[in-house]
């Protein structure tokens, strides 16, 4: 499998990565057989977070014994020092290592003050200083804070949502970080499920060799499917533009990624879903989506309480409140025509 450098850490990581998150969502042995394949097809480099319930666990059951062979990054949402270094500890563990190659803040409403001695960077500071980390990382779904980063010095890797959709400005950080020799790992390639023709955003991201995608895998057909277009990376030639220039007009605006940082929701909306579902039922098999449970949870929309929570921690400052009304009515519609 092709490998491309990762920045100044001078990582040799292969261009395909395995994003962790989808694996919380089948059981141990599963997991173990999906890793397992991806690490024997070539993929060393496995990025996950704390916050994946048992991603983490997995990954150290299927992995540890090919640990000197594999580069994990992984992820803290601590917002201070003392919580950082416990989630620290809790991932070694889980991952049984002894060491993360990288550690990477976890979506940061604000960049840290690396002055600070109680900061979450002094404790990854202090994290790489005992040798329990390689690198330090930060991810992010606010331009202006990735972009702050990168420019600061401060940080090793960036994490970012990129895929085919972005626009001009998102691609922009693509070249800060070549030009700061920063490695930027890609989330979000399909757009949160929105992208249906992986080979389109394959071959758009494929072109930027500093930029390694990690692609989220929870079924083995959907790792096939990566290791073949790995194998045979499609061109990005004047069809899959027009294909990539049709998605955009479908997805021009502003619009949920599906990201889940609004999450929890006091009354149960699933809002990550629900906030989208208009697009899901055009872009996605869309039987699903009229069960009559799902349907009661889309009708939990009628219940919420205008508390804001969801709408101030929307990286991508939606006003998710009205979205969600908006997004259950095109859902009624659609239900009662198909149902």
């Amino acid at each position: 499998m092709k490998k491309t450098r990762l920045g100044k850490t001078n990582l040799m990581v292969s261009r395909v990565g395995f994003g962790a998150l989808p694996i919380q969502r089948v059981d141990m042995e599963k997991a173990r057989l999906i890793l397992r394949k991806a690490y024997d097809s070539g993929i060393n480099f496995f990025d996950t977070a704390r916050g994946y319930t048992d991603s983490e666990e997995k990954i150290g059951y299927a992995l540890s014994n090919v640990r000197k062979n594999i580069i994990i990054a992984t992820k803290s949402h601590g917002k201070d020092k003392k919580t950082v270094l416990e989630h620290l500890e809790v991932s070694l563990k889980n991952l049984k290592t002894d060491y993360i190659d990288i550690y990477q803040l976890h979506n940061p409403s604000k960049l840290p003050d690396p002055n600070d001695p109680n900061s979450s960077y002094s404790a990854l500071l202090e994290a790489k200083k005992k040798g329990l980390i390689r690198f330090i990382g930060i991810t992010n779904h606010r331009l202006d804070l990735a972009m702050e980063a990168v420019k600061s010095g401060l940080y090793d890797t960036v994490q970012f949502p990129l895929s085919s959709l972005s626009s001009d400005k998102d691609l922009e950080l693509v070249e800060e970080c070549k030009n700061h020799d920063v490695g930027f790992i890609a989330m979000k390639a399909l757009s949160g499920g929105l992208i249906t023709n992986a080979a389109t955003t394959f071959a758009f991201l494929w072109q930027f060799e500093n930029v390694v995608p990690i692609w989220g895998i929870q079924k083995e057909e959907e790792l096939d499917e990566f290791l073949m277009l790995e194998k045979n990376p499609p061109v990005l030639d004047e069809k899959m533009l027009k294909i990539i220039e049709n998605d955009r007009a479908e997805l021009a605006g502003s619009f949920c990624r599906g990201c889940g940082y609004c999450m929890p929701c006091p009354v149960e909306i699933p809002i990550n879903m629900a906030a989208r579902i208009s697009l899901l039922l055009r872009r996605a098999p869309y039987k699903n989506f009229l069960t009559p449970e799902f349907k009661e949870q889309m009708m939990r929309i009628n219940q919420c309480t205008e508390c804001g929570q969801c709408k101030s921690k929307c990286p991508y400052e939606l006003d998710t409140p009205n979205l969600l009304k908006s997004e259950l009515e095109k859902y009624l519609d659609f239900y009662e025509k198909h149902c």
